[in-house]
């Protein structure tokens, strides 16, 4: 069963993604959960700092589960409710005024990618594996994303990871800097407890403002250009590539785009 698994223990809130049998994809009901469950940590006082984090030790998030994109990202109509789910998804980590850190383990691609970029900070252990598939898969991929990616990484990091679509290692992902903290697999659970552990006894009204701040440092773009990168990437969603991108991936076979 996919579902969002929350707790709470000593000022850590916990957003666990599980869809075990599918390395923890996303399911549209764990898109729509995601913003609620970290709103609702943001509402508790006893809870100072957020985790979110894979069920098991395989994958954090494997990338949407793009079993249901038929159905609900086949129309134009679908595509818009779908990507509007993601949308708040991604942005919920940025609206939560306590830090969010991403727990890495096994397999971290697609929107876990996307996911993870959003936190505030990235732990991960070395047994992890990224990927942004995008380009094999024919999706537009929006403006807040690839900007996030960009501060994270630079430039050319992001653009390599984008055009080539290809796999990266932890260690990888740690000298791009998209990891902030890079462990042994058997020591991530007690850096992330230990990490947190400390933010968590940390005066909140400080951390607070600094992530606030932090935040609203980085790059806006005029609203032209945004509105452009919209266009392409619903021009994207639109394409015959885009729908050849789901079906070969369904049928485990190369796709065969056509730039149409």
């Amino acid at each position: 069963m996919a579902e969002l698994i929350t707790k709470k223990e000593n000022g850590i809130g916990w957003v666990i993604f599980s869809n075990p049998t599918k390395l923890n994809a996303m399911t549209y009901d764990m898109w729509v959960g995601f913003p609620k469950a970290l709103a609702a940590f943001d509402a508790d006082p006893e809870v100072r700092v957020v985790v979110t984090a894979g069920e098991g030790e395989k994958a954090y998030v494997s990338g949407a589960d793009i079993s249901q994109f038929e159905k609900n990202r086949g129309t134009a109509d679908a595509v818009a409710v779908y990507n509007a789910a993601t949308a708040e998804a991604y942005l919920a980590p940025a609206r939560c005024s306590k830090p969010v850190i991403a727990k890495i383990s096994g397999v971290c691609v697609g929107g876990g990618l996307g996911l993870a970029a959003m936190c505030d900070l990235r732990i991960a252990a070395d047994n992890g594996v990224f990927r942004m598939p995008a380009a094999r898969l024919g999706l537009g991929y929006g403006y807040s994303g690839l900007r996030r990616l960009v501060d994270l990484m630079g430039q050319a990091n992001t653009a390599d990871i984008f055009f080539s679509a290809r796999k990266f290692n932890a260690a990888e992902a740690f000298r791009m800097g998209f990891v902030n903290k890079l462990v042994p697999a058997a020591e991530l659970d007690k850096a992330v407890t230990d990490y947190c552990t400390m933010i968590a006894e940390n005066a909140p009204l400080t951390v607070a403002a600094a992530k606030y701040t932090i935040a609203n440092m980085s790059f806006q773009a005029d609203q032209a250009v945004q509105d452009e990168v919209q266009s392409m990437v619903d021009v994207c969603f639109a394409s015959a590539d885009y729908k050849e991108g789901r079906t070969a991936f369904m049928e485990k076979r190369t796709p065969q785009f056509k730039g149409k």
